[in-house]
């Protein structure tokens, strides 16, 4: 058991750049944390899932044979492996779709060696990424441009209902990127208890973390994101 415990943290490198790809392994392997393989392309990437069980996998978006996001749909579906998308613009309408496909956070490809080895820990650790209010910027800009049609919206409607009236009050503070402290300031509650409520909430959504509730949340139609321009 002890050695389960020191065991360290395992991560998959997929990218077509052969050059990124060593870069990043060798900033990982610099903290210890092993990383299991490298792929070129999507494809590959399933088959080492399927073949190492990686903690975490890096993915890049754009790759020939198999693109990252039907990777990365493919590899939540059937694995536990966490999934990070690698892109080149914060607010791109390719990381929101890595979200929509199961990834739980999205990190430049510049992003600094430490900033990236917090990343990796924290959504091995189940956590939302460093920096949600990004993440819900990106869901209502993509989300203002989106047209999902009212059949689509009414389908998620069994699933909210499953909520009580705490929970989808919660919901709506996670959709705008407020932390759990923040969340148990603003409804007088302990960090403890507001855990609890993220628990049972990402339960009975059925979602593997905070990110994903941040994409139901406006998929839903439970948030409604917010006009910027002057009307």
């Amino acid at each position: 058991m002890q050695e389960q415990q020191n065991s360290p943290l395992r991560v998959l490198l997929v990218d077509d750049q052969s050059l990124l790809r060593m870069g990043f392994r060798l900033v990982l392997e610099n903290v210890g944390i092993e990383v299991v393989g490298e792929a070129s392309h999507g494809q590959e990437a399933i088959e080492m899932v399927q073949k190492h069980h990686p903690d975490v996998v890096l993915m890049d978006i754009r790759m020939p044979v198999m693109d990252g996001i039907t990777a990365t749909q493919k590899i939540t579906s059937m694995s536990d492996s966490k999934v990070i998308i690698l892109t080149t613009f914060d607010l791109d309408e390719y990381a929101f779709s890595g979200l929509r496909a199961g990834a739980s956070a999205f990190v430049l490809k510049d992003i600094r060696p430490e900033d990236l080895i917090a990343a990796i820990h924290t959504v091995n650790a189940g956590e939302s990424m460093v920096t949600p209010t990004l993440t819900a910027r990106l869901v209502k800009e993509y989300a203002e441009d989106s047209s999902l049609g009212q059949a689509a919206i009414h389908g998620y409607q069994y699933l909210i209902d499953s909520l009580t009236a705490r929970e989808k009050d919660m919901v709506g503070a996670i959709a705008e990127g407020l932390s759990n402290a923040e969340i148990a300031q603003q409804f007088f509650l302990s960090e403890t208890t507001v855990k609890t409520h993220v628990r049972s909430i990402l339960s009975k959504l059925n979602l593997r973390d905070r990110v994903q509730v941040v994409v139901f949340a406006y998929e839903s139609g439970m948030v409604r994101p917010h006009r910027t321009s002057g009307q």
